[in-house]
């Protein structure tokens, strides 16, 4: 159903296109044979807004791997900078879910540590739309953030460091992932932060942890603890089959197995708010000088730019690599 719905969307979106195209060619006839300035100048607005829609459609020829068209599971952790990472992961977890909600897409916070005095830890959550993981799965990597340190009463300047996963999200591995009794610590908490009435007053929180890969996932957003369980679980079959995937594809010495400090000389995009503001990858050289909108969801350049080269072999592997 998954992938019907991603190509009926495809052809949508290619209908669409042809047929704006097809009433512009017609405007523009007319435009030429009467000399009309004002339907020129709508033919040319039309043009335009063709453009952004090609781009996307340029995309969407990019996404082709073999679970580009599944649900992404995103997760956020806060690295090298103390207070100032976590804000910061909470500030990159922001920007993801303005992309999705940009987007459309749907999603679901299922586990967020806070901050000991701002921001959060970590979080994960799953992103529901089509082709998300096809589009999110660029972001993986380091984040670093340069700016004047809000926690800092002598108001310097602060490098601060997240890293983000993306994984598919696999509703099919029940048969693929089996998980043995003796591999799987289970552990039950009370839910922190917001959740309603009922979600913080006992133990219903689950943390899951493999303890042949050492792989952990929590969820604490549903109200019982058998749906907490059953969430995890999900996440945790599909973080394991993500990783037999990329083993079997001989990627993962470059993906999982180089683990890289979220620090220094790791990072794949930086965001410096001061002393001026610019927001680059470091693996396609897509910058822009207009940071608010990039921490507010606009990120399909960036996603677009790192496809493009990617499809053309010249991403290298490592930028692919979750740190933390």
């Amino acid at each position: 159903m998954g992938e019907l719905a991603a190509v009926e969307d495809d052809l949508r979106v290619y209908d669409d296109f042809a047929q704006r195209l097809s009433d512009l060619a017609v405007l523009n006839d007319l435009a030429r044979e009467e000399d009309d300035e004002a339907t020129a100048t709508e033919v040319a607005d039309g043009l335009a807004a063709l453009r952004s829609t090609l781009a996307d459609l340029e995309v969407r020829v990019l996404l082709s791997g073999e679970h580009d068209a599944r649900d992404a599971v995103v997760t956020v952790h806060a690295g090298a900078g103390g207070t100032d990472s976590q804000d910061w992961a909470q500030m990159l977890l922001r920007m993801v879910l303005r992309w999705a909600e940009r987007r459309g897409f749907k999603v679901d916070l299922h586990d967020e540590q806070e901050g000991e005095e701002a921001g959060i830890r970590s979080a994960t959550f799953s992103v529901h739309g089509t082709r998300a993981y096809g589009l999110l799965h660029g972001e993986r990597g380091v984040h670093r953030l340069v700016r004047i340190s809000p926690f800092d009463a002598q108001a310097r300047r602060h490098t601060a460091f997240a890293s983000i996963d993306v994984i598919p999200l696999l509703d099919d591995v029940d048969d693929e992932v089996v998980i043995a009794e003796d591999d799987l610590r289970v552990d039950v908490y009370r839910s922190s932060g917001p959740g309603g009435q009922g979600v913080n007053t006992t133990d219903s929180a689950v943390r899951l942890t493999h303890l042949p890969t050492g792989i952990v996932v929590s969820c604490q957003n549903e109200r019982s603890q058998l749906q907490n369980k059953a969430t995890a679980m999900t996440l945790l079959k599909a973080k394991l089959a993500e990783l037999e995937r990329e083993r079997r594809e001989a990627e993962l010495a470059a993906v999982r197995g180089e683990q890289r400090d979220v620090a220094w000389g790791s990072q794949i995009r930086s965001y410096v708010l001061h002393p001026y503001q610019l927001v680059k990858d470091h693996r396609t050289g897509e910058e822009t000088g207009n940071t608010s909108a990039v921490l507010d969801g606009a990120l399909d350049d960036f996603i677009a730019a790192y496809l493009q080269e990617k499809a053309r072999g010249a991403a290298p592997a490592a930028a692919d690599a979750a740190a933390g």
